[in-house]
């Protein structure tokens, strides 16, 4: 029986696909307030104003590739069970090969009703005010905005209680309810941090931290496993 691996991926490893990310110096917020493009309510205010940086993002998403953070974690499928629980809205995952993915703040390449939210739709092209589910209703980006639930912590808590090694990648531990997946984690296991930035580690049994940006971090820890 294969070992169960658990990984944790935020904005880092997409950083070196060419992917903007919020917290970064150059990142999108510098240009949009968050409340405005990622809210409710900024929603209500302009949809129009969400859907254009929403469709921005998407078709910056679209000339994208995966790197070799994304291909090594696709290919650590070959010794172990591999579930990726990413705070990421793109697809660099699924392209890269990994067949076993849960995206905690949605996708950008999917659309959904503002009115019946089991609606949801492949969506590949802009979003348009006017653009509606089958029942009518405005469609909006599948996307979890600030203040809103994320459901899908529902599948991810109980495959972070049954990792045998749980790895991070490009996320900072700080941005809950994400970052407190790995409390899930048993005391004895195997964790791994990979991040290129000095920080100061949470006091967190069995942690250790690899200083390295996410493709050649992972590439090494995929390496590593692969040969035990």
């Amino acid at each position: 029986m294969k070992k169960k691996v658990v990984v944790l991926t935020g904005a880092g490893i997409s950083a070196e696909s060419g992917l903007k990310t919020f917290r970064d110096s150059n990142g999108l917020w510098e240009e949009y307030r968050i409340e405005d493009v990622a809210s409710p309510e900024g929603w209500q205010r302009n949809k129009k104003l969400v859907l254009d940086f929403y469709n921005q993002r998407r078709r910056q998403l679209l000339e994208c590739k995966p790197n070799r953070a994304h291909t090594a974690l696709a290919e650590l499928e070959q010794k172990y069970d591999v579930s990726i629980i990413t705070q990421n809205v793109d697809n660099l995952h699924e392209l890269g090969g990994s067949t076993q993915v849960i995206h905690l703040h949605g996708e950008l390449l999917k659309a959904r009703s503002t009115e019946h939210e089991d609606l949801v739709y492949d969506w590949q092209k802009d979003i348009a005010i006017g653009d509606t589910c089958e029942k009518g209703a405005q469609l909006r980006p599948h996307i979890v905005w600030f203040g809103e639930a994320v459901p899908k912590m529902d599948e991810a808590i109980p495959l972070v209680r049954q990792a045998d090694i749980f790895i991070v990648v490009g996320t900072s531990l700080v941005v809950y309810p994400a970052a407190g997946l790995v409390n899930y984690t048993s005391y004895e296991t195997p964790k791994w941090l990979i991040d290129p930035n000095d920080m100061a580690l949470p006091r967190i049994p069995n942690l250790k931290f690899i200083n390295e940006k996410a493709t050649i971090g992972v590439d090494y820890l995929v390496k590593q496993l692969l040969k035990e």
